[in-house]
């Protein structure tokens, strides 16, 4: 299994947008599934607050500016804000009492 450490050893090479790796490439270079790198990215993010950043337009990079991250957390938040909607016209609720709901089940 890939560990986050191989990932940041290539990742070390990609910092700056310019500098990005698609996930396809990504994902053979490590021989694991895009999924599974998807799922590794976010360990990193998570568990150790890498700041990989990351948009099908640049590929995967390690954002070497504050505007580079905050482009990222923008495209991220867009893409949660996204499912949230999906998940709240599913359930037939409305986003604040389902953030509500959410909350709730979190404490």
């Amino acid at each position: 299994m890939t560990t986050k450490t191989a990932l940041n050893n290539v990742m070390s090479t990609h910092h700056g947008r310019e500098e990005g790796i698609s996930a396809r490439y990504l994902a053979m270079y490590l021989q694991v599934s895009q999924r599974d790198l998807r799922k590794l990215i976010s360990r990193c993010r998570y568990e150790d607050g890498t700041p990989i950043c990351g948009h099908p337009s640049t590929g995967y990079f390690i954002a070497t500016t504050a505007d580079e991250l905050d482009l990222c957390c923008k495209f991220l938040e867009h893409r949660a804000l996204h499912s949230l909607q999906l998940l709240s016209k599913m359930k037939k609720v409305s986003m604040p009492a389902l953030v509500g709901q959410l909350l709730l089940n979190q404490a």
